[in-house]
């Protein structure tokens, strides 16, 4: 019993990351100033609107010994 207590609050937890992670991302979708231009893909025009577009929080990425483990760049 002990054990399908575990596997369950393994699974929980595991739902409960995910939807953080995928709220998290929501939220910086959301803000970044791409979301905002009519041609996100195009690179920028000026060296301003390259300020501008990079003014937002970037995304974190883990260490090199991290990336080998497996873990994703967020």
């Amino acid at each position: 019993m002990l054990a399908y207590l575990r596997r369950l609050a393994r699974r929980v937890r595991g739902v409960v990351a995910e939807c953080r992670y995928a709220q998290w991302r929501l939220l910086q979708l959301r803000a970044s100033a791409d979301s905002y231009l009519s041609d996100p893909a195009q690179a920028p025009d000026t060296y301003h609107e390259f300020l501008y577009r990079t003014s937002g929080p970037l995304a974190r990425e883990p260490t090199a010994a991290q990336r080998a483990a497996g873990r994703a760049i967020r």
